[in-house]
């Protein structure tokens, strides 16, 4: 029998007032009989956020801000505040900062690889681990000049090496050698201390101590302040640099040296977290990047849900968000917080209603607005745009150290419990894609399973009868194609198949066809803010009684459209 959560992780006892704010604010799950396991793909709003935005909508008249009468400054005065609570909440501020609010983070690339000052001199570093809306910058990169140097997985659990990295930044460089051991010491000291999450078991005391004061105040999840205090969470965990639900806090992480236009060499864009493995990148490769000359973009998409950015620390030139990742509503909302600095090196192809202050017709001539408004093409979403300042607040008030710390053990004990399934005859049920533990990773899981015979149960098939069960999860590649070739094993010799086989490909399937593959993705569970143990409990009775013991097959799925 499968030790239960509190066996595995005490702490969690902790983390009791999501259970509250489940039957209060997310009551819609249980009443429907519901499973939500892809908070990776969309956050949940809960009811609070919802009736909160009608009465808001209600009583006050919002107009288009491109103007002073009453409504449409009632809408400027909230995307302000708006801005201002964003920053606030990543813990920096306007005189270093920009916010810049798009459809969703994509768009946000999308804004940096158009204006980016690539040339035949800079180069852009991807790591091979990346959403595939940084993955189209290389179109960007190309079309001026620039190559594309992919930094590759180099260890069995789909983890990025500071070695390649380094090497990366290195030979991207022109005229300059890979300085590895250099590199390698830079980073070590700017992670001197620091240890993957665990649990602290040489405090018993404060433990016990911790667990009480807790569970006094957990009842109001409005009110959390003594269950999301550092002190107390030390009691039980040892913060990491590169994984903790708190990010690097040493300040002597070697601050970047102020850089001229003339240093920099290039972009460099990587994850904060993977989308696909749920593996978490090292903060502190931003801050070595910039000392090699290079801008970074941090995608912080996956990453921000259960996690606090602190960008007084770690202050990539470019952060790309999706605010429904956080809390589910508004969608449709994102955006690219900028360093100002950086903003002004950014040339836009074109200009739009709402980024200009003049334009003519009778000759080629226009005056860019300044700042954000520059990038914000049209009319922004200012229905929407206040919703986030609340979502924010509602996320706080939660406590991000609750949810992160809920998420953690949730994970922990999902991935013990799927490593551990057997079908009758001792053979496993499931291949897990990236770490098995919970160093350096969030709360994403990727896997796949595998029927009585040994064979990867077709994704389509878990999709269509996970969603028969009423649970959401995520079936596919994840919009993650490195991701998925180093999971699938695929080599770039095998990829080159597809260079003589593209004429006569009519789909994905004979993409999958080509490649040989046993499968066109994966499946992937994650965890977020309204997640319980009985979520988890009932995808397992849904795997052991579907799967166990049965031979599958793909018949009678439904083509693949796409991955």
């Amino acid at each position: 029998m499968a030790p239960t959560i509190e066996e595995l992780y005490p702490e969690y006892t902790l983390t009791s007032s999501i259970d509250k704010l489940r039957s209060e604010h997310y009551a819609h799950l249980d009443e429907k009989n519901h499973v939500y396991l892809d908070y990776t793909g969309s956050g949940l709003a809960s009811a609070f956020q919802l009736t909160h935005s009608s009465v808001r909508l209600s009583s006050t008249l919002y107009g288009n801000p491109h103007s002073i009468n009453p409504s449409s400054q009632a809408s400027t005065n909230a995307i302000i505040a708006t801005r201002l609570k964003v920053l606030q909440h990543l813990n920096t501020d306007a005189e270093e900062y920009e916010v810049i609010f798009t459809a969703n983070a994509t768009e946000a690339a999308k804004l940096v690889g158009e204006s980016y000052a690539f040339t035949k001199e800079t180069k852009l570093v991807l790591t091979t681990d990346n959403h595939n809306s940084i993955n189209g910058l290389r179109e960007f990169a190309g079309r001026k000049g620039s190559s594309t140097v992919y930094i590759p997985f180099s260890s069995p659990d789909m983890r990025i090496n500071d070695e390649d990295f380094i090497k990366a930044l290195s030979a991207a460089r022109p005229g300059r050698k890979a300085t590895m051991s250099t590199g390698i010491n830079w980073l070590a000291k700017s992670l001197l201390g620091c240890q993957p999450w665990r649990r602290n078991t040489g405090d018993a005391a404060g433990r016990e101590d911790g667990m009480k004061r807790c569970s006094t105040s957990d009842t109001n999840p409005n009110q959390d302040a003594s269950c999301d205090s550092p002190a107390l969470y030390k009691a039980f965990l040892q913060p990491s640099c590169q994984s903790s639900l708190v990010p690097p806090q040493s300040a002597s992480t070697a601050p970047a040296r102020p850089l001229e236009k003339t240093t920099r060499h290039g972009l460099f864009a990587y994850p904060a977290q993977s989308n696909f493995t749920g593996v978490r990148h090292p903060l502190a490769w931003v801050t070595y990047a910039q000392r090699q000359g290079y801008d970074v973009l941090l995608d912080a998409a996956a990453y921000l849900p259960t996690t606090r950015l602190d960008m007084s620390i770690t202050k990539p030139e470019f952060l790309i968000i999706s605010w429904y990742k956080l809390f589910g509503f508004p969608t449709g909302v994102g955006c690219l917080v900028v360093k100002k600095e950086a903003l002004s090196r950014l040339v836009r192809p074109w200009f739009s209603g709402g980024t200009i202050q003049a334009v003519t017709v009778g000759v080629p001539w226009h005056l860019k607005a300044r700042g954000a408004e520059g990038f914000e093409d049209g009319t922004v979403n200012f229905l929407g745009i206040p919703e986030v300042m609340f979502g924010l607040e509602w996320i706080n008030a939660v406590g991000m150290q609750v949810i992160g710390l809920r998420v953690r053990c949730l994970t922990g004990w999902f991935l013990k419990r799927l490593a551990a399934l057997r079908h009758l005859d001792r053979t496993p049920m499931a291949r897990i894609y990236g770490p098995e533990n919970m160093d350096m990773r969030g709360g994403t899981v990727a896997f796949n399973l595998l029927d009585s015979g040994g064979k990867v149960v077709d994704e389509r098939l878990v999709g269509q009868e996970s969603a028969a069960a009423g649970i959401s999860l995520r079936t596919g590649c994840f919009c993650n194609p490195g991701a998925g070739e180093a999971a699938m094993g695929l080599t770039v010799a095998s990829l080159r198949r597809l260079a003589t086989a593209t004429a006569q490909m009519r789909g994905m399937d004979d993409f999958v066809e080509v490649l040989g593959l046993p499968s066109a993705g994966a499946i992937r569970v994650s965890f977020g803010i309204a997640s319980t143990s009985t979520d988890v409990d009932r995808f397992f009775e849904f795997v052991e009684k579907t799967y166990r013991d049965r031979v599958t097959t793909s018949e009678g799925l439904f083509p693949r459209e796409s991955c």
